[in-house]
Order: structure tokens, then sequence, then C-alpha cells
């Protein structure tokens, strides 16, 4: 039996050893703790398509689940950042940590993730906003015949956004802990894959699966980059600010197109879905790597705890 309600996931946390995983029903938070156990903690039960009933339709529910996502987030990095430290705050600060500790007292962690979701969003609005528009202008932007035709403009703003996103996780997956963090990733979706299988969810059934999966998050970006070109063809400023600007307002569309397009893609495999698919999978390649297995002991932890009683979520594939 089909249900439109799947299992998915958002990505290891931060640099934390955690994984945080949202089913139909609840979402949950399994962090490998520094005295090496695997703790387990309910984030949410309850979505916002729950308490809206708009967020329930088709081009809606993206929208939802976004909003979701970032509330989540926010406080499952809270709670993973305080489970890492809490065997290790006896250890010796050094003035600064001390100097925020007297400030902040039990807020810290909430202030530190507040400004660097700040710091966060504002890079991102300068990299794929502005920036793609500005090197548009600079260059391309100066040829006669090219400038002026918003087509070519679109695509070349969109082939920007790209490699610079691509440029972006190359460089972060040179960081140390990023490929942790992208290990962690990679165990997300082979316990995913094996759950869908219908396999008992044990380290040994978990890691002989794929770390790729058309659901991903990576998708999801790749497809809203994509998007994001056809809805350049409809904006008809030159200026690099008011273009910039129209797209940030235009982001709801494009999320609510692309995590359509990322559901359609995850319920259906045939040419079509396969051939939308496979940027993101490419990409998945950089932002996914294969995972040891105390980490797919933590991203078992966390896909059991959102698992509904009778697995009525399970994805079924319908092939072509």
């Amino acid at each position: 039996m089909k249900n439109k309600k799947i299992v998915t996931s958002i990505g290891g946390q931060a640099l934390i050893e955690g994984i945080m995983m949202r089913g139909p029903k609840k979402t949950s938070i399994a962090v490998r703790t520094p005295n090496q156990d695997i703790e387990v903690e309910d984030l949410q039960t309850e979505y916002l398509q729950d308490k809206v009933k708009l967020f329930k339709y088709p081009f809606f529910r993206g929208i939802g689940t976004i909003i979701d996502s970032l509330k989540i987030g926010q406080k499952a990095l809270t709670i993973s950042a305080e489970k890492s430290t809490d065997l290790t705050s006896a250890e010796e600060q050094s003035k600064f940590e001390k100097w925020l500790d007297k400030t902040f007292g039990d807020k810290i962690m909430k202030v530190v993730i507040g400004v660097a979701s700040v710091f966060g969003v504002a890079l991102a609005i300068l990299l794929f906003f502005f920036l793609p528009n500005w090197l548009f202008n600079v260059t391309l932007g100066q040829i006669e015949g090219i400038g002026d035709v918003i087509i070519y403009r679109s695509i070349s703003e969109g082939v920007l956004k790209f490699l610079i996103f691509l440029g972006y996780l190359i460089l972060c997956s040179q960081l140390k802990d990023i490929k942790r963090v992208f290990k962690y990733h990679g165990a997300e979706h082979k316990s995913i894959f094996c759950y869908e299988a219908g396999e008992e969810l044990t380290v040994e059934n978990v890691r002989k699966h794929s770390r790729f999966h058309p659901r991903c998050g990576t998708s999801f970006i790749v497809v809203m980059l994509l998007v994001g070109i056809l809805i350049g063809f409809f904006i008809p400023f030159q200026n690099s600010f008011a273009r910039a600007i129209a797209r940030i307002i235009c982001v709801p569309i494009m999320v609510s197109l692309g995590y359509e397009i990322i559901r359609l893609c995850g319920k259906h495999d045939n040419k079509l879905t396969r051939i939308i698919a496979k940027p993101g999978i490419w990409m998945q390649k950089i932002t996914t790597k294969e995972p040891d297995d105390d980490m797919i002991e933590v991203a078992i932890k966390a896909l059991v705890a959102v698992i509904p009683e009778h697995g009525e979520d399970r994805i079924r594939y319908d092939s072509e």
C-alpha cells in the first residue's frame, strides 16, 4: 500500500557526532556523546501541515517542510552541541570561553547557533544571489547582444551558481571535520535504503546499500538551481541588485517546485526521474562518503526512533 508520507532525513548536523531523521509523525536526533554512548531524543511530534491544512497540499507542503526543517534543525543543533559538551565542560576554558559563559550562561549555545545561522544566510544570499549577477554583468554582460537578452543572462547566472556551489562543496569536503559529516550523511542514506527494502536494520545489512539517495537535500538544492534558471527567464531586471531581490522573493516558488520534483523522483523509478535525479546523485559523490560502522549505528538509532508502528510510510517505487 502506498502512502504519501515517507521517511526522509536531514543531514548530520554541523560538526556534531549525530544524525537527525524526520519521519511522517515525528523527528528525532541520535547523538554520539564523548563517552561513546548513543543518546536519542525526540525533537518534534507535530509538523506545520498538522496545524495548518494548507501545507498538506502540493506546492505548499514543500514550504511547510522547509520551515519545519529550519526550526527543528536549530533545535537539533542546540541539543547535539549541549550533549557533546556535557562531559567536557569541566575542562579548562580560555578567557574568551569564560567570558561567553559568564555573559550568556545557559543560553550560550542558542546564541552561538543563532549568530552562525544569520551569518550562513547572509553568506548564501551573497554567494548565490548577488555574486552570479555581478559576475555576469562584468563579464558576458559586457558583450553586445548577450547582456540584454534575458535567456542568456538566466542560463549564465544558473551556470555560475552551479559552479559556485560545486566549488563550495569541494572546498568544504577537504576539511577533516566536514569529511566526518559527509560520512554520517552516507550512513543516513544507507540506513533509509535498508529500511525501504524491508530488511532488518543491522550494521551488516545497512552497509551493503548505496549511499546515493534521490530524496537527498543535495539533490533538492541542485533541482532548485535548475528551477531557478527557468524562473530567471521571467525576471526582466538587468540591474544586479534588483534582479537578486526578485530572485529572493521567488525562493518560495523554487522551494515548492523543487520539493515536488524531488518527491516525484523518490516515488517513481523511470527514465525521466532518473535523468532528473542524476545531477543530484553526481553531487552526492562529494556530499556523502562511506561511513564507519559506529556511524551506521547512530543512523539506525535515529531511524528506528521515527519509524511508524506498522511501517506504513515505507516507499515502494513505481518502476517503468
